[in-house]
């Protein structure tokens, strides 16, 4: 009876452990308490610099409305083109807005200032240097731009509960924050092996990053940047988790657990 119980015990032991996964597999930040024990600076690492294809919203204002005709009397701007203008109190126009694509050298065709390259710049950078033109060809004495990106955003793949294409809010965008906007992982998603797909320069490069250490906030890819795509691998026992034997061998682990246990108080009030 002793060895029979004892081997009733391990069999259920054995098949209650096929259903457990380790914490240590699936836990976000891990030594997060040890190594944020004291603040650690951010590295400015989440600048979303320009590149080809990017829409960017480009406004330019001044003190002197009249001085922004110039820049609506053209409107070829690139491949698409909209403009709008901002009122003051007095009902004259104080800022006009454009939005562009830009080529695939790099460039974005301004009226009045014609092609000027911006591939790799900061949107502050950008806007900067359309300054710089501006008061290059005495156009504005106090012009002010500001550049924003329209169309930034990421795609997510693989084992997230809502895989999706995601619009960037801002330049910290995380992959958290893209990832919380999928659901977060599912039941199968491995969070220890997502790969990051990054264009620069022309190339394409991919980052491993694993969720469950806390280095993933040191990672380049940590920061989102347009166009990235996020993957998410599956656990290769999905499959079989999803399986009716696998049903079955957890349900049974239950059962001859429950088996198990009645025997031993059986034995315990015979003895």
């Amino acid at each position: 009876m002793k060895k029979f119980l004892f081997a009733t015990m391990v069999v259920a032991f054995a098949l209650s452990q096929s259903s457990c996964v380790s914490t240590k597999k699936i836990k976000y930040f891990q030594g997060a308490d040890s190594v944020y024990a004291q603040a650690q600076r951010i590295q400015q690492m989440y600048e979303m610099r320009i590149k080809p294809a990017d829409q960017i919203m480009i406004k330019v204002h001044c003190s002197e409305p009249e001085l922004l005709e110039v820049f609506a009397n053209d409107v070829t701007m690139g491949s698409t083109s909209r403009s709008t203008s901002s009122l003051n109190s007095s009902g004259n126009s104080v800022g006009n807005l454009y939005s562009y694509t830009v080529t695939n050298e790099g460039t974005v065709i301004l009226p009045a200032l014609g092609e000027i390259y911006v591939m790799g710049l900061t949107i502050e950078e950008c806007a900067r240097l359309i300054e710089k033109k501006i008061q290059e060809k005495n156009l504005i004495r106090d012009p002010g731009v500001t550049v924003t990106f329209l169309n930034a955003r990421v795609t997510v793949v693989g084992a997230v509960k809502n895989p999706r294409v995601v619009n960037l809010t801002s330049e910290r965008n995380t992959v958290i924050d893209v990832l919380a906007q999928c659901g977060d992982l599912d039941d199968t998603g491995l969070p220890k092996t997502l790969k990051v797909f990054r264009e620069n320069n022309g190339e394409r490069v991919m980052y491993d990053l694993d969720l469950t250490n806390v280095s993933v906030f040191e990672s380049p890819a940590y920061y989102m940047q347009q166009n990235d795509l996020v993957y998410v691998e599956f656990n290769k026992s999905k499959n079989i988790k999803k399986s009716s034997f696998y049903t079955f061998l957890g349900a049974g682990a239950s059962v001859l657990a429950l088996v198990s246990s009645i025997v031993a108080l059986v034995y315990t009030i015979k003895k």
